[in-house]
């Protein structure tokens, strides 16, 4: 046996992606504690019907005596993405947050299930290296903390080729990219691991990329969509009026096959140390682009700077799996507050690797409230009006100079 947890036939609950982890833990924790394992996965973007289906079978497969699939795409956008569409949060300046932020969300599903089915045993495939096993654990000990947390692959430090073994050992199938990536697939992108962002040095090969590899060896001609916002809410393509999920579906469709949305990422993890991963988020890259310039048409430069420090604070305690703190809540309602007028549409010029802003129309347009053409006319004030204001704005920086002579 393993950790202790008290007799009994409770089932485990496992958190299954269908990856080599969570694969390996179904007859692992089946073998080791003598109870019957329900896997759960929260599905928060990238599992089509077949895709489920597929899920369901590799469970029962490895022993599961039931697989749960629960869709939560609305819930996560409404919970965590349209704050960070509001916020243009990245991280680094570079990353989307592609994956992660929904682990918070998925942690709550899982407290949840739990309970209704009478257990209080969940168990997850986080290894001891990574930012997910801080999130999973810190929502599910602030949400529920009567659960026994099992995290074996962590804890027993089981490597990617024993996990393999193990599998070919018992003739069980082994799940897609094996040992060598690792990939995660979201609602707002795909994040992608291997041997390649273990180190600063290289890019992972072309045949790794999930969404976009033939972006590049098949380059499609120029397009040009439009995207709309209403209320900082992404809201229609090209005119037709979609729910904010669907625009993100479609977003990610167009913009994978011109390979827009790639990137390798460095960062600073939970636990302190540098990592390195490849992402792909093509409907982030346009929406987090064009919701950021369509702000600037209609916000005040005092309202973007406020939102600017709140939104990169939001997004670290996001990315850190404190999103249950009530001080996000607090943000979360500043940024709310600050998409009243960011209406309107974006459009946008793909082509191979590059989504371009071509231009922003707002019925709040500052821009086009003015009387004035900058750079070209003064029509809200006068040539002497301008000359004086120069002359108060020096006035400082004059003193200081006087001063020092």
């Amino acid at each position: 046996m393993t950790e202790h947890i008290p007799a009994g036939s409770e089932p485990i609950l496992l958190a299954f992606s269908g990856g080599l982890d969570t694969s390996f833990l179904v007859p692992w924790l089946k073998e080791n504690y003598n109870r019957p394992i329900i896997t759960m996965t929260v599905d928060t973007g990238g599992i089509d019907m077949e895709a489920a289906k597929v899920l369901e079978q590799r469970a029962k497969t490895y022993g599961a005596q039931q697989q749960i699939l629960v869709e939560a795409k609305p819930t996560y956008f409404d919970q965590v993405l349209k704050y960070l569409i509001m916020g243009n949060v990245r991280r680094g300046q570079l990353y989307p947050l592609c994956v992660g932020a929904e682990r918070v969300m998925q942690a709550q599903i899982i407290a949840e299930y739990a309970r209704k089915l009478g257990t209080k045993i969940v168990a997850h495939g986080c290894t001891a290296a990574g930012n997910d096993q801080v999130r999973f654990e810190v929502a599910l000990r602030t949400l529920a903390p009567e659960l026994i947390i099992l995290a074996p692959v962590r804890d027993k430090a089981f490597k990617r080729p024993e996990q393999l073994k193990y599998l070919e050992d018992r003739k069980l199938p082994l799940p897609p990219y094996g040992a060598a990536y690792s990939v995660n697939r979201g609602l707002w992108g795909v994040t992608i691991g291997g041997k390649e962002t273990l180190t600063s040095t290289d890019s992972i090969p072309d045949e790794a990329w999930v969404l976009s590899k033939d972006a590049f060896s098949n380059p499609q001609a120029p397009e040009t969509h439009t995207v709309g916002f209403e209320k900082g809410i992404p809201c229609s393509v090209d005119g037709v009026k979609l729910d904010a999920v669907a625009v993100i579906e479609k977003l990610e469709t167009i913009g994978a096959k011109f390979g827009v949305g790639r990137g390798i990422h460095v960062g600073d993890t939970i636990i302190g140390t540098k990592g390195r991963v490849a992402f792909e988020a093509p409907a982030a890259e346009v929406l987090l682009n064009a919701h950021r310039e369509l702000e600037k048409l209609v916000l005040t430069g005092k309202q973007t700077r406020v939102k600017e420090m709140v939104a990169l604070q939001y997004g670290d305690w996001v990315h850190e799996g404190q999103h249950l703190d009530p001080v996000c809540r607090d943000i979360e309602a500043l940024l709310v507050s600050s998409q009243a007028r960011v209406t309107g549409e974006v459009k946008v010029k793909y082509r191979p690797g590059n989504a371009f802003i071509e231009g922003v129309t707002s019925e709040y347009s500052i821009m086009a409230a003015s009387k004035g053409v900058y750079g070209e006319a003064a029509g809200e004030w006068t040539a002497a009006d301008a000359l004086g204001y120069s002359k108060m704005l020096s006035l400082t920086g004059s003193f200081w100079q006087r001063a020092g002579k």
